[in-house]
């Protein structure tokens, strides 16, 4: 486990983060409203079923089918020749039951199956990637919202002491301490503060709006993030799982594995096929009383001879299809590849970030404390004091969104690893 994990359970502690409430809701309670209720994952669940169902389809060829046909005709049969039977007008009905077993299709069949069962797996590794992609998105939306507020938080408090800064400003002014200018340049920090919380209000209202798209919830009190998943030790590690646990490498594999038997398919065409054929059939004359029937058994072959380059022309499209799938393949490793690098260096810089923003904060905090004090002696300018706020300020905001870049980043390498399933995040469901 990275060292960066171990430590993160006290450096959270101050993120995001007001007491946990009793009521709040959790991290759990958003990855589960969104794993129950998202539309997106349950039309990547129906597709799973639909090519369930393809498979059941394709098995279905290769079993015997049993048709039954009937009818009832009135005819009127007439003649003049010299000598001629069952002329004149009466009603005929007729059955006939047929049933056809294909014995030989040159493999098209089996293939067809065989294409039917990838395409299952190529569904299912696009519903496993679909839903770590929500459970990722979910994680980003709750952790934005505890951001933001936090940004709001500070943005409030700051506006708070560039109030106190600009009464003691103005207060000075009558007395002839300070000149307009500073009384001037505190107004306009005020102002400045006072246009970013709108700003940040802003912010906050467009993450909720996420939140409730992803998960179909209000966000209310939410609790502060659990601890830092662990992570592996190294690059290559975190490459090696994701190379081959990615749902996304194994979807493009599956759907390779399809196109090749969509090759043998298309071939299947070019080749006989032989079925196996029984029928039955009665034909009864209601008028004259007579009853016809038969039985017929035997086989039936079927040789593709010329069809206009139809059939040639779709082995080599499947041919082309299975080209584009392994092509396919070698992107998507790419693509892993780059996710999982942009996630491990994204930690890695973000850890970094909050160790160096949580010293920048601590030495500003020191700073424009001391700043106050020298200015209520006369050794520093109310511009000193407003600089020193303004840095203090910002470190603050540079540790809030450090310590979401870093939690994001966490489980987007896990994403990247395919790693990032409901029972890692102990949700406890499939």
């Amino acid at each position: 486990m990275r060292k960066t994990a171990i430590v993160t359970g006290f450096i959270l502690a101050g993120m995001l983060l007001a007491p946990e409430a009793s009521h709040a809701e959790t991290l759990q309670d958003a990855l589960t409203a969104a794993w129950l209720n998202n539309p997106s994952l349950e039309a990547r669940r129906d597709e799973l079923d639909i090519a369930d169902e393809r498979i059941e389809q394709a098995r279905a060829q290769r079993r015997p089918t049993v048709n039954l046909f009937g009818g009832y005709q009135y005819e009127s049969i007439d003649s003049n020749r010299p000598i001629a039977f069952n002329l004149g007008d009466r009603p005929v009905a007729s059955a006939q039951i047929e049933a056809r077993l294909p014995v030989y299709t040159g493999g098209r069949l089996n293939a067809g199956i065989r294409q039917a069962e990838a395409g299952s797996r190529v569904a299912e590794a696009q519903l496993d990637s679909a839903g770590q992609g929500l459970l990722l998105d979910t994680v980003t939306a709750y952790v934005d919202i505890l951001r933001d507020r936090q940004v709001i938080d500070i943005r409030k408090n700051s506006i708070g002491l560039l109030e106190g800064q600009f009464t003691a400003a103005s207060d000075r002014f009558e007395v002839g301490d300070i000149t307009r200018t500073d009384v001037a340049l505190a107004r306009a920090r005020l102002e400045g503060g006072t246009a970013q919380l709108a700003a940040a209000q802003a912010q906050l209202e467009a993450s909720l709006a996420i939140y409730a798209l992803i998960t179909g919830l209000e966000a209310g009190d939410l609790a502060p993030v659990p601890p830092l998943p662990d992570v592996p030790a190294s690059f290559d590690d975190a490459l090696e799982v994701a190379l081959s646990g990615n749902p996304d490498i194994e979807a493009a594999l599956q759907a390779e594995s399809a196109a090749r038997e969509g090759v043998a398919l298309a071939e299947g065409a070019l080749k006989p096929e032989v079925s196996l054929i029984g029928q039955a059939g009665i034909q009864e004359y209601h008028v004259d009383g007579f009853r016809d029937t038969s039985v017929v058994a035997g086989a039936e072959a079927r040789v593709p001879l010329f069809t206009g380059g139809l059939n040639t022309s779709r082995v080599r499209e499947a041919r082309l299809a299975r080209n584009q799938a392994r092509s396919q393949i070698d992107l998507n490793r790419r693509i892993v590849r780059t996710n999982v690098a942009r996630a491990w260096y994204g930690l890695e810089a973000a850890t970094q970030s909050v160790s160096a923003s949580e010293r920048q904060v601590e030495a500003a905090e020191l700073a424009f404390e001391g700043a106050r004090e020298e200015l209520s002696v006369g050794t520093r300018t109310t511009l000193d004091v407003l600089d020193q706020e303004q840095q203090l300020l910002e470190a603050r905001l540079a540790l809030a969104t450090s310590r979401r870049d870093r939690y994001v980043a966490a489980h987007q390498l896990l994403a990247a690893m395919g790693q990032l399933t409901p029972d890692r995040l102990g949700m406890g469901m499939r």
